[in-house]
């Protein structure tokens, strides 16, 4: 890969998702000893990020679609919403269990196999990467990284 300058501008942005993954766990874990679950730890979390973004579309200098444009949407387009609830439910179960590292380093080897298989077949119109020996090696060396963080 060639790196350019806008390259250098995504990886800031992107090491900053994982910062914030990161912070939003450690938030929603603490958030749910006040609301005695994580599901309504999870909802009051959902809740807030919906109107940020109810706000932000408002203001967006962009067409709205259409109600027949979402009864148009194929199936699987739907299940966004549905991962997102199992990944944020499910991280602030199992972040006390685990740590925040381990969860994480869980989380990211998780998203680095189904990658390598979505960027191997080309899914969801994405540009089709094969699989080679060095992006293997790089998640057989995550892995590792992984199994290191259970060591406490």
């Amino acid at each position: 890969m060639k790196i350019s300058s806008e390259i250098l501008l995504f990886i800031p942005l992107a090491m900053a998702i994982g910062i914030g993954l990161s912070f939003q766990t450690g938030i929603n874990t603490q958030l749910r000893e006040y609301l005695y679950s994580p599901l309504q730890a999870a909802l009051f979390s959902f809740l807030i990020g919906t109107i940020l973004l109810a706000v932000l579309v408002f203001f967006q200098q962009v067409d709205k679609p259409s109600l027949s444009t979402f009864t148009q949407l194929p199936w699987y387009l739907w299940l966004g919403g549905v991962i997102g609830v199992y990944a944020i439910s499910m991280s602030i179960y199992s972040a006390p269990k685990l740590g925040l590292l381990t969860l994480s380093a869980l989380v990211i080897f998780g998203q680095l196999v189904s990658s390598m298989i979505i960027d191997h077949f080309g899914w969801f119109d994405s540009e089709k990467i094969q699989l080679n020996w060095q992006r293997l090696l790089g998640g057989v060396v995550i892995f590792i990284g992984v199994l290191l963080t259970l060591q406490r």
